[in-house]
């Protein structure tokens, strides 16, 4: 019996994260939580050829990954404690009776692992980062390739952080209420990072990695029911669904990326946009505007669209304004400056464009090529697209460019 690699990836990005968060619960060490779950992925990848995928494989792996984690202490035992630690992890989780690995992943250790990584002891980058390894399962070079910084450096900063959870003892729960403000801002960074990563994947040959979003989304419902008075956690929720809304028309019948102008707007999610304006609706009802509920209203001027000529670009220029004055920083001045061109021209973008400082980022330089090929500057777009292909990781997002590329000539 042969088991198909996609199968595996697949299995492996819906249940890393879940899996993950339960055994730091049963184990209350990060680093073995992670260790563990690594070795029953291995071990599932030696079994599942030939014994079948089983029913429940985030069960399988969660009991298998407890079981090595028992193992482990019992064969580096070298003093009685040791020996009984490992006989009270087994006594937590004693086996189940089917004998094929079906403990079930608990939905909160999810969100309690987000609240442990986004402790105010650790820094901003690290506690957004060590999410996304452990709940995201995303590798250290795609960590480093989304905040743009070498793969060396973060792979110091997430051994700093898991160094320091497991030194400091920090708990892993979720906060009491008089808690919450100072941990709430890097959850929901940390949410919507990982919702990003299912959106455009920044590796691999998918574009789209539903698994991440799925999971992202869910996190954010479950948020929402904890603090359903708090306008960004709603303003969060919305953004994502209102974005997922597009998710059917962003690939073509060939796999490749259509943008936003070209997409077939009939096959947008007529249900999630309407879930999503209603959040927004909510949001704008207590009046506290912050960064995700202006993205999330601008979502909803594209998803009010029914073609790409009748989008309000001036709108959505206005709202980046906006915006960027509550989160002045280069990203948020790219996706002003992509509005821009849409709404004052390639010329009045290129101005903006000037301005800002992303030499790492392939997206930056996509826009500007696809500003400089509006304003007749061919060659100059040429290099740009250039750019913008040496620095892609995602096959999908490679294709695309190539296929710009081709067309410039």
């Amino acid at each position: 019996m042969s088991l198909d690699p996609h199968e595996f990836a697949a299995i492996y990005r819906r249940e890393v994260g879940r899996c993950t968060a339960t055994l730091v619960r049963v184990l209350g060490d990060v680093d073995h939580a992670e260790d563990a779950v690594a070795d029953a992925f291995a071990i599932a990848a030696d079994r599942w050829p030939v014994d079948g995928v089983p029913p429940n494989p985030g069960g399988w792996i969660t009991t298998t990954a407890r079981n090595r984690a028992i193992d482990r202490l019992r064969r580096e035992s070298t003093r009685d404690a040791r020996e009984r630690e490992a006989m009270t992890l087994h006594a937590r989780v004693p086996d189940p009776p089917s004998g094929v690995g079906d403990i079930d992943t608990v939905p909160d250790d999810q969100l309690r692992l987000i609240f442990l990584c986004c402790h105010p002891a650790l820094g901003a980058d690290a506690q957004v980062a060590l999410t996304l390894r452990l709940l995201g399962g995303l590798t250290t070079g795609e960590i480093a390739r989304a905040f743009l910084v070498p793969e060396p450096t973060m792979g110091q900063r997430l051994s700093r952080a898991k160094r320091k959870i497991r030194d400091t003892h920090m708990a892993y729960r979720i906060p009491a209420a008089d808690e919450l403000p100072d941990r709430l801002g890097p959850v929901l960074a940390t949410i919507y990072l990982i919702y990003t990563e299912g959106h455009s994947a920044t590796a691999g040959d998918d574009l789209l990695r539903p698994d991440l979003t799925g999971e992202a989304i869910r996190i954010g419902r479950t948020l929402v029911a904890l603090l359903p008075d708090e306008p960004e956690t709603v303003g969060l929720l919305a953004l994502m669904l209102l974005t997922e809304a597009r998710a059917p028309a962003r690939l073509g019948e060939d796999g490749d990326l259509v943008r936003l102008t070209d997409q077939d707007r009939s096959r947008w999610d007529r249900e999630l946009i309407a879930e999503g304006h209603e959040l927004v609706r909510a949001c704008l009802d207590r009046n506290r505007p912050g960064p995700y509920q202006i993205q999330a209203a601008i979502a909803a001027v594209h998803a009010d669209a029914t073609t790409a000529a009748a989008t309000d670009w001036a709108q959505i220029v206005a709202l980046y304004d906006h915006l960027y004055r509550l989160r002045p920083n280069a990203v948020v001045a790219l996706n002003r400056a992509i509005a821009v061109m849409e709404h004052r021209g390639p010329a009045a973008a290129l101005d903006d464009l000037d301005k800002i400082d992303l030499p790492t980022y392939h997206l930056f330089h996509a826009t500007r090529a696809e500003a400089l090929r509006r304003a007749g500057r061919r060659d100059e777009a040429a290099d740009a697209v250039r750019r913008a292909i040496a620095l892609t990781s995602n096959a999908a997002e490679r294709r695309h460019l190539e296929r710009e590329l081709a067309g410039l000539g």
